[in-house]
C-alpha cells in the first residue's frame, strides 16, 4: 500500500466533511435566516457552535454504523479497506458538491450509505442487506415523520402561544424560541451527520472513533463557513415564506424526528427531515403556499443521491482494484 493513501484518505475525509457542511448548513438555521430572526452571519456562527457539540458529544451512535454496520470494513484487509474508505469518501462528497452548486439540499446520509454500498459490490465483500433495508425504511419515514410533526406543532403552536404570551413579550419569546430550536437542530444534525464525514475512515482502522468524530466536526465546520449560504437560501424561502412561529414549528418537528434516529445509531437525512418539516408547516396554510416546483427538484434530486454516489464508487474502486492486480 503506498505511503500516501492513509493522509489522502484522512484528506478525503476532511473534504466529505467540508461538503456536508457546505450542504447541510441550511438544515439548521435556513429557516431562521428565511424568517428574518437571524442574519446569514449570525446562523453561520451558531449552526459551526451546536453542530460540533452534538458531532463530538453523540455522534458516536450513528459512526458505528457507518464505519461497520453495511459492509464489515473492519474486517477487510487492511490496504483493502483504506482504498474502499477513500474512494467511499470521493464518491459522496462529489456528489455533494455538485448538489451544492446547484442549491439543492440533498442528503448527506444517502449519499454516504450509496457510495458504502456501491464500493462493498465493487470488490465484493458481503453487503448488509438487512440493515440497508432498515436504513432505507427510516429514509421514507424521515420527511413523512417531519412533515406531520410539523404540521401539528405548528397547529398547536398558533392557537396557544399567542393566547399565552403577553402581546408586548411575543416578539421576543418567538426570537428567543426560534433561534434555541435551530440551535437543537444544528446538534441533532452534528449528531447524526458527523458520521458521514469520517465513518468509513473510523472502520478502516485510519483513524479511532473518538478522532474521527473531532476531525469530521471540524471539517464539517469549515463547510458551514465557506459555502454554507448557498443552501441555506433554498430552506430558508425558495419552499415556502415562512413566519418566526412556522420556523420554530419546522425546526422543533426536524431536531426530535432527526434525534431520535441517531439515538438509534440511523444514518438518516436532515435535508429530509427539514424539507418535510417545512413542506407540513406550509399545509397549515394549503398547497397553495408551497412552491411544488422547487419541491419536485428536490425531491428528484433526493432520489439519484445513493444511486449516483454508489455507481461513482463501484466504477472508481473496481477500477483501482483491476489496476492493483496488473
Amino acid at each position: 500500500m503506498p505511503i500516501l493513501i492513509i493522509p489522502l484518505t484522512i484528506l478525503m475525509g476532511i473534504a466529505i466533511g467540508w461538503s456536508i457542511g457546505a450542504n447541510d448548513a441550511a438544515n439548521s438555521m435556513g429557516t431562521v435566516v428565511g424568517s428574518k430572526v437571524l442574519t446569514l452571519k449570525q446562523a453561520i456562527v451558531l449552526i459551526a457552535v451546536f453542530g460540533f457539540l452534538g458531532a463530538f458529544l453523540q455522534g458516536g451512535h450513528v459512526v458505528k454504523t457507518i464505519s461497520r454496520g453495511i459492509v464489515p470494513i473492519d474486517q477487510l484487509d487492511k490496504g483493502l479497506a483504506v482504498y474502499l474508505a477513500l474512494v467511499v469518501c470521493f464518491g459522496a462528497c462529489l456528489w455533494v458538491i455538485l448538489a451544492t452548486y446547484w442549491k439543492m439540499p440533498i442528503s448527506t446520509s444517502h449519499s454516504i450509505v450509496g457510495a458504502v454500498a456501491g464500493a462493498g459490490l465493487a470488490i465484493g465483500v458481503p453487503v448488509k442487506y438487512k440493515v440497508l433495508l432498515d436504513i432505507f425504511i427510516c429514509w421514507i419515514f424521515t420527511p413523512v415523520g417531519a412533515a406531520v410533526l410539523g404540521y401539528l406543532f405548528y397547529r398547536i403552536f398558533q392557537n396557544t402561544l399567542y393566547r399565552v404570551i403577553p402581546r408586548k413579550y411575543l416578539r421576543i419569546t418567538m426570537m428567543i424560541l426560534v433561534i434555541t430550536s435551530g440551535c437543537y437542530v444544528a446538534y441533532s444534525w452534528g449528531a447524526n451527520d458527523v458520521a458521514n464525514a469520517t465513518g468509513v475512515i473510523a472502520g478502516a482502522g485510519v483513524l479511532s472513533f473518538r478522532m474521527s468524530v473531532i476531525i469530521g466536526g471540524l471539517a464539517i465546520i469549515f463547510g458551514i463557513v465557506t459555502w454554507g449560504y448557498k443552501v441555506i437560501e433554498t430552506i430558508g424561502s425558495e419552499i415556502t415564506n415562512l413566519l418566526p412561529i412556522m420556523a420554530f414549528s419546522a425546526q422543533l418537528a426536524s431536531a426530535i424526528n432527526v434525534h431520535m434516529y441517531t439515538l438509534f445509531g440511523m444514518p438518516v437525512s436532515t435535508s429530509h427531515s427539514i424539507v418535510g418539516a417545512i413542506f407540513g408547516v406550509g399545509l397549515v396554510k394549503g398547497m397553495k403556499v408551497v412552491n411544488l416546483k422547487i419541491m419536485r427538484e428536490i425531491i428528484i434530486c433526493w432520489l439519484a443521491t445513493p444511486f449516483v454516489s454508489g455507481v461513482i464508487s463501484f466504477i472508481v474502486l473496481k477500477g483501482i482494484v483491476v489496476f492493483l492486480k496488473k
